[in-house]
């Protein structure tokens, strides 16, 4: 298959290395005291913004991706879980 036809390459190193990843996620308070839910861990490979995009979606929340973590507005410490196993990585 190639780009052309809709369908991403499938790559087994991609999937092998999210399996292997283990994120950690954790809620700052922010200005006004604002709660903001970062996600970190990801390896050099990781396409964030893509994840970013998908996981803002589903929750239904904005955010950002900053210094190699993902940043969602709000506390998400009780979905993101789910969501992320649902994408192949491990939470710690």
């Amino acid at each position: 298959m190639n780009d052309t036809d809709g369908f991403d390459e499938f790559d087994p190193m991609d999937d092998l290395d999210r399996a292997e990843t283990t994120l950690s996620i954790r809620v700052e308070s922010r200005r006004y005291g604002k709660p903001m839910t970062v996600v970190e861990g990801f390896g050099d490979g990781t396409d964030l913004r893509a994840l970013a995009s998908t996981l803002k979606k589903r929750i239904g929340t904005g955010g950002t991706v900053e210094d190699g973590t993902i940043e969602l507005q709000g506390d998400h410490r009780d979905r993101l879980p789910e969501l992320l196993e649902k994408e192949g990585y491990a939470v710690a």
